[in-house]
């Protein structure tokens, strides 16, 4: 379960199809990236890309969690300004991402978990676990100096996760599975 989650949209008068209007927001969980809707509460102050507290105790902006949402009943606000959130949410989470590159394993004899990631490719891979034999990566500038042929470590990440919330990947490596997908496809 997601403790703090970031807001990707705000409904201060709630969807135009509901029949009881109240405010709410549209989140991004910082942990699973568990896409949420939240009702507000009303003194509640809310800005685009607010972390808030989104765990069981006491809430201060959250009154309520309606539950999970997919990527497309996602408003075509969040799902704009969700990159940018998913960007922040991986720099902010570095030391993470950059242990998945140091301990990244095949998953069987023909495929690495590394050629899972969008833009990196043989060559790419290669050279990451080379570098990585001599010493694990430190942070993204580290990575990028040791394998300058990887565009934007960050972006990687960031086209990775939005591909796993559109359900488009086979496999997930940094979010859950919407609730309406079979293990393994």
């Amino acid at each position: 379960m997601e403790e703090y989650a970031w807001v990707i949209e705000y409904l201060p008068l709630g969807h135009s199809s509901a029949l009881r209007r109240e405010a709410a927001v549209q989140l991004v969980g910082t942990q699973f990236f568990t896409l949420l809707e939240a009702t507000v509460k009303p003194e509640a102050s809310i800005v685009l890309g607010q972390k808030i507290y989104v765990g069981r105790d006491q809430r201060n902006e959250v009154s309520s969690i309606k539950g999970r949402l997919t990527y497309d009943q996602l408003t075509e606000g969040a799902k704009d300004f969700l990159p940018k959130m998913l960007k922040k949410a991986v720099e902010e989470r570095e030391s993470d991402f950059i242990a998945f590159i140091n301990n990244a394993r095949p998953i069987s004899i023909r495929v690495h978990t590394l050629d899972l990631m969008p833009g990196i490719g043989k060559k790419n891979m290669e050279a990451i676990l080379s570098e990585r034999e001599k010493k694990p990566f430190e942070s993204f500038v580290d990575l990028k100096a040791r394998v300058p042929t990887l565009v934007e470590p960050v972006g990687v990440f960031v086209h990775r996760i939005m591909n796993e919330l559109q359900g488009s990947e086979k496999y997930y490596l940094f979010t859950k599975p919407p609730a309406h997908m079979k293990f393994g496809r």
